[in-house]
């Protein structure tokens, strides 16, 4: 069962009931897991739900139990099959996301209404739900900066390539202090990050703890096998507590009070590319509305001179700058005269 209502209503029955749950509804975990943990402990019962997040992949055990000693600093996943079928149709073939998303509902990925997959929010209730239980901490799907991938167009991939990067949408959960930053965008990964090679509808899931250092899991997220595997491992687990009369481990007690990082605060390198008029001075106007967010420039390429209209695109690559400093200058360069329309922006995650 799918959705928050009425499948809460039932956890809550069955757990103060005294009856073990398994589930792999995503949503709930996502928007009631705190609760609903606390009382499956209260009743000493078992709540397991390992495949609301990663399919096959036993992320959500490994965070409960084997992982449980460590401090982790990030989590980086790519959380979603639909999404990254789309990428990579978009990556290899060139095609357009309209088009990329027609085939994956064609073959089944994506349903016909697509918006919870195609802007995040199937992945961020999969990092709520690693998120809660990496840091202990209660989170909420609204904590989560959530940027969909439909703005994507054929000519990102190629310029990201021409530089190093494949796109790929990451769901990321990283510590800062006392706080936790987490957030679901299409970014810019390096070709040799284990992440950049994800393709199709893999999941992928990078946890960096202060002992295990990085380790990553891999899998298929989605389908009838990776889901029955990860419900029927529960299944045992809960047949095995039954039969031995056993008081279940279940998740740590979320003691953490950590307080959320808003995303003006991220601090990252940029990629902007901008449909501009194809005259003299340009660059130079837009190197100023940078340089007065206190933005340095890394690299420019020009490309796609277009005589017809007399405009050329202009991709940028920035030094490491502030969320919300992008933001202001972002305005500001719309509003040039000589700018046509900002055509993306995407953050590059090292």
């Amino acid at each position: 069962m799918g959705g928050s209502d009425p499948a809460a209503a039932y956890f809550r029955r069955a757990l103060s009931s005294g009856k073990h749950v398994v589930s792999a509804n995503k949503e709930v975990m996502a928007k009631e897991g705190a609760d609903l943990m606390a009382l499956a402990r209260a009743n000493h019962v078992s709540l397991l739900f390992e495949a609301s997040v990663g399919g096959g992949i036993p992320i959500v055990g490994c965070l409960m139990n084997e992982l449980a000693a460590n401090d982790v600093y990030s989590i980086r996943t790519i959380i979603n099959g639909t999404t990254n079928f789309i990428l990579t149709r978009m990556a290899h073939q060139r095609t357009a996301f309209a088009d990329a998303l027609s085939e994956a509902q064609g073959l089944g990925y994506a349903e016909a209404d697509p918006t919870n997959d195609v802007e995040g929010i199937d992945a961020a209730y999969k990092l709520t739900v690693l998120a809660t239980l990496a840091y202990g901490c209660r989170f909420s799907p609204d904590d989560v900066f959530r940027q969909g991938i439909s703005a994507l167009e054929p000519q990102d991939f190629r310029y990201a390539e021409e530089f190093g990067y494949a796109i790929k949408s990451l769901a990321i959960a990283d510590q800062n202090g006392e706080q936790v930053q987490l957030r679901v965008y299409p970014a810019l990964v390096p070709f040799d990050n284990m992440l950049a090679n994800v393709n199709g509808v893999y999941n992928a899931v990078e946890v960096h703890g202060s002992l295990c250092g990085q380790v990553l899991f891999h899998g298929m997220g989605a389908g009838r096998g990776p889901t029955t595997s990860a419900v029927l491992g529960d299944l045992v687990e809960t047949a095995r507590l039954v039969r031995d009369s056993a008081v279940p481990g279940g998740p740590r007690e979320l003691s953490q009070h950590l307080g959320v990082r808003p995303i003006d605060a991220l601090r990252t390198r940029y990629y902007i590319r901008l449909i501009v008029a194809d005259q003299a001075g340009v660059l130079a106007q837009i190197a100023r509305a940078l340089g007065d967010e206190d933005i340095s420039i890394a690299s420019v390429l020009q490309k796609d001179a277009d005589a017809e209209t007399q405009s050329a695109e202009i991709v940028i690559m920035t030094h490491p700058a502030l969320e919300s400093s992008v933001q202001q200058a972002l305005l500001t360069i719309g509003r040039l005269d000589p700018v046509r329309r900002v055509g993306n922006m995407l953050r590059i995650e090292e």
